[in-house]
């Protein structure tokens, strides 16, 4: 059951990642992942470049913002809090044999959900960040 949400109206805007090598991830997430550069922005002061990648106008869906710090050398750790980005797919199977044939590292094979039904996959992208290739939930039988 779900209650009334009285607050403002929330909407998720981007999620962002540092990487280490700004064009070889917008390659990546562009030549993979069918998604466009919706901004790029060089940070002079700072020593930085945001990039905002996407599917549709940032106002109208949520963003990857992809941030490269230009002195930065040495990868980053990527924690124990972060899980990993996820693409929804038609066919998780196919999605993964497309995406290894163009060179994506995979890191788990398509497989069935060990307590659930939906077929996933895991990748990684050029960083190391983990993505999940799942396929739509499904409507319950009725």
């Amino acid at each position: 059951m779900q209650t009334e949400f009285l607050g403002p109206v929330f909407r998720f805007d981007h999620v962002m990642l540092r990487v280490q090598d700004l064009e070889r991830s917008i390659g990546f997430y562009t030549q993979h992942f069918g998604m466009q550069v919706l901004r790029r922005t060089d940070y002079p002061g700072g020593k930085f470049t945001n990039a905002f990648l996407g599917y549709a106008p940032e106002n109208a869906a949520t963003a990857l913002e992809l941030t490269w710090n230009w002195e930065r050398e040495e990868p980053y750790a990527k924690g124990e809090a972060f899980g990993h980005l996820a693409f929804t797919v038609p066919d998780v199977r196919a999605a993964a044999a497309y995406l290894e044939s163009r060179g994506v590292r995979i890191r788990t094979p398509p497989k069935q959900m060990a307590h659930g039904t939906r077929i996933i996959a895991f990748v990684l992208d050029p960083d190391d960040y983990l993505i999940e290739l799942v396929e739509p939930l499904r409507s319950p039988a009725t």
